[in-house]
């Protein structure tokens, strides 16, 4: 039974039974019952949430149903602390069998909110989803999906999401929905799609093989031989989901039906740990709002997303006129605002979030699987094979080093050996002689000579199996870690690095050490590329008292403002921006490519660039008519 029609059921009842309410009271209760149904419709769940509060404490016998509705309306408004100090106050043993369960997925909900996966699928796993309304499956399989993914377990989460399908009431819905289980799967390795794929009709082993088709083949066969395979796969699995109209729209890839905004909201944090990565990307967004000859200036309004919920935030700006939202900035609060939150006018999240797709949202930042396709797309230009990775022992650098396998692999290539380093030491020799299998060596001169029994002249000699070497490091551990690396005869072996190995300023008399390294960065450090009002040099007063770690956010901040009048042509057209030649996949997120230089002297040269001058904006593009050709 939906929760809202519970409530008026046991109003009539008391009429029925003639209880002690007066008929006047009656009135009064069903009447607020009814606007705080109302008020939830609208969205505005906070008001919603206070209403049934009030009748929870002018209705004691009915006291743990309205603060069920009061902890439902609660976590729709992003406000999980409320939500569960109203859900640990219900008795359950008061409850119906439906409301029971959807008590527990309301515990699941707060859990998952708070980044608790694994306490969320406890909970899950109680519930009796055939028994809960169409509404609140819908919640629930989401809900399983999300914790899944959180935990790692993608090919659960894929299952979860192709059990959710049928639920969903719209084409676009379930076109998003399917999105999200190729993304999710797409995460797995093939190795992992081709060993665990069910045989057809199997509508899971359809999408494994599908996301197998797009990974590896899409990539590596001319468009014949692609269209051959697809062929062969809509043969087999003629019945599938994916084989209609679905597929199609995916391959040529979705329009996003941007409009141009009058208004715009940013949620940036004022307070806190991302504080200070905010105000440098304001900087940047001020400074190219701010450009005199720009032909696009909608009204902006920021708001402190360090001190309220982003749906709360979100809901705010929606009344205050924003027909955009930049912002927010932390993954956390990307996720509560995407989970919770019906999007209504579109949102440009300034953060990337892998397997999270939801109508109206695209994700805008400078994401590192961007920075690790461009180094494997450039060693592939450059015909290596054969790579060794070396990456700091952090959490964010085995993300860099599953990022860097996951696309040499695809391109058909080996990583022969991968070691992380400790980047607090100032001595890397022993993952670098792991890396080089220097190791080995030692140990082979060492059975030669007691098998000789005599001193015998000793070279160490490096593993020479190896094309390219991958590094991740910022431009401090670079310069003592490469010429460690030289130091132990791996002169000859190229190296790409991550753009934190540039400080984005050139210093030769330090980067010196650092001559012959590749890597790969935002076009906006490059004085050749980038020029005009808002170039690198234009902006010193911008940047100059800005650590080298934040430096890059001033582009992105120029970025946030400028793509927006391209968004709807970035599908097909990309955008030469400040951080890259940007584009839109089908999921919404924002694609960089970027521009790769060499070490040479201590001196960044660009080994191939395209001029960019981004002083102004084309007034013609503004404000054609998308569908006037």
């Amino acid at each position: 039974m939906n929760h809202n029609h519970f409530v008026l059921s046991t109003f009539f009842i008391l009429m029925l039974t003639g209880c002690a309410t007066t008929p006047s009271q009656q009135h009064l209760s069903l009447d607020e019952t009814l606007h705080a149904k109302s008020l939830s419709q609208q969205g505005q769940y906070k008001q919603a949430a206070s209403l049934y509060q009030s009748l929870a404490l002018s209705k004691p016998t009915h006291q743990d149903q309205f603060n069920l509705l009061a902890s439902e309306a609660f976590i729709q408004s992003g406000d999980s602390q409320s939500a569960l100090s109203h859900a640990t106050s219900i008795n359950s043993a008061a409850l119906s069998a439906d409301q029971r369960n959807r008590l527990n997925l309301l515990f699941a909900q707060i859990y998952l909110s708070n980044g608790e996966a694994e306490l969320a699928l406890n909970q899950l796993s109680i519930i009796q989803p055939y028994n809960l309304k169409t509404s609140s499956q819908i919640v629930f399989y989401q809900s399983l999906a999300f914790a899944y993914s959180l935990t790692g377990d993608q090919l659960s989460s894929a299952q979860a999401r192709i059990q959710l399908s049928p639920l969903l009431q719209t084409q676009d819905q379930q076109y998003k929905n399917n999105q999200v289980i190729l993304n999710t799967l797409s995460l797995l390795p093939v190795q992992t799609l081709i060993l665990d794929q069910a045989a057809a009709p199997d509508v899971l082993g359809g999408w494994m093989a599908l996301t197998r088709l797009l990974k590896v083949s899409r990539t590596k066969q001319s468009p014949a031989k692609f269209q051959t395979s697809l062929n062969e796969w809509q043969r087999a699995f003629y019945n599938h989901p994916a084989n209609n109209h679905f597929l199609q729209n995916y391959l040529q890839g979705a329009s996003n039906n941007f409009k141009l905004p009058a208004a715009i909201a940013i949620f940036l944090p004022e307070s806190g740990r991302f504080a200070v990565a905010a105000n440098i990307i304001k900087e940047g967004f001020l400074a190219a709002y701010q450009q005199p000859t720009t032909s696009f200036q909608p009204s902006i309004r920021f708001y402190d997303s360090s001190t309220n919920s982003p749906v709360s935030l979100y809901h705010q700006a929606l009344s205050e006129g924003a027909e955009l939202i930049i912002g927010p900035l932390s993954k956390e609060n990307i996720q509560t605002l995407a989970l919770t939150t019906d999007l209504t006018v579109p949102v440009l999240a300034l953060n990337h979030i892998q397997n999270l797709v939801k109508n109206n949202l695209f994700q805008f930042g400078l994401s590192p699987i961007d920075e690790t396709q461009q180094m494997a797309n450039k060693a592939s230009e450059e015909n290596f094979e054969k790579a060794l990775l070396l990456t700091p022992n952090t959490s964010k650098g085995q993300r860099i080093a599953e990022y860097l396998t996951e696309s040499w692999l695809q391109s058909g290539n080996f990583v022969l050996e991968s070691q992380s380093y400790n980047a607090k030491d100032n001595d890397y020799s022993k993952p670098i002689t792991d890396l080089l299998n220097l190791d080995e060596s030692k140990y082979r001169h060492q059975k030669l000579q007691r098998f000789l029994a005599k001193e015998i002249g000793f070279t160490e000699r490096r593993r020479q199996d190896v094309d390219v070497i991958f590094l991740s490091a910022n431009v401090k551990v670079a310069r003592s870690i490469y010429p460690q690396l030289r130091f132990y005869r791996a002169t000859r072996i190229p190296v790409i690095a991550t753009p934190q190995v540039y400080s984005g300023t050139p210093s030769p008399s330090q980067d010196i050490d650092l001559d012959n390294i590749t890597f790969c960065d935002i076009p906006w450090l490059f004085p050749e590329i980038y020029t005009g009002d808002l170039s690198k040099e234009s902006l010193r007063d911008i940047w100059q008292p800005v650590p080298n770690k934040y430096l890059r956010l001033v582009a992105l901040g120029l970025d946030a403002f400028n793509i927006i009048p391209h968004i709807e042509s970035m599908p097909t057209t990309p955008f030469d921006g400040a951080t890259g030649s940007l584009s839109i996949n089908t999921e919404n997120k924002i694609t960089r490519q970027l521009n790769c230089a060499k070490f040479v002297n201590g001196i960044p040269e660009l080994t191939d660039f395209t001029h960019i001058t981004n002083n102004s904006t084309d007034e013609n593009m503004l404000y054609s008519d998308p569908n006037n050709e």
